[in-house]
């Protein structure tokens, strides 16, 4: 997986003034969850800010990546967990982090990319991809940048599921009957069809 880093700043006062005041200045609050828990047993989450200069490179990206956390001159590993943005502006409001390590497992969406050349196409039909990513799980230096999947041998008509994929060392956490992408007939392919009858 890609990499990129952002500093931040340990938020020591919480509340909406706080936050609003925040983001005049260029900083989104964020909150980064990780092995620490509170008395209740609860996820115990570490309150910092960073430049929405450097969140937006994260942010609004095909990519997935691993985010090089420096919070205040600790380092942290971590991938972006939820976004919050604002309903009519569309500005990113809060980040939450959630911190990763080489030996633990994580959960993320990784992006589909289709190679070759759909023998369903060749036949008039149109090639439908149906979902842009899949959710994998594994420890985050396994976890590849895009998921590669081969159509050539996709007939008309046909489909491929999640549950028909298989990548080295990888589990997928998305339902085995989600279709990832399928062939449609077309005009052209109904009329090519009729043709050969």
């Amino acid at each position: 997986m890609r990499e990129i880093a952002i500093n931040g700043q340990k938020r020591e006062t919480t509340g909406k003034k706080a936050t609003k005041l925040m983001r005049k200045e260029g900083l989104v609050p964020c909150n980064l969850y990780g092995e620490a828990k509170d008395e209740n047993g609860l996820p115990k989450a570490l309150s910092f800010a960073a430049p929405f200069t450097e969140l937006r490179k994260a942010v609004y990206t095909p990519h997935v990546y691993i985010v090089c956390l420096n919070i205040d001159g600790e380092e942290h590993k971590a991938i972006i967990k939820e976004l919050q943005f604002h309903p009519t502006s569309e500005a990113l409001l809060h980040a939450d982090f959630y911190e990763v390590t080489d030996q633990k497992d994580i959960t993320v969406g990784i992006p589909v990319k289709l190679n070759g050349l759909a023998q369903g196409v060749r036949e008039g039909g149109k090639l439908n991809l149906s979902i842009r990513k899949i959710d994998v799980t594994a420890p985050y230096k396994n976890i590849p940048e895009i998921l590669e999947i081969d159509v050539t041998n996709l007939g008309l008509g046909k489909a491929i599921k999640v549950g028909e994929l298989n990548f080295e060392g990888l589990k997928l956490a998305t339902p085995a009957q989600v279709v990832v992408c399928s062939v449609k007939e077309t005009r052209a392919s109904k009329a090519a069809a009729a043709a050969a009858e």
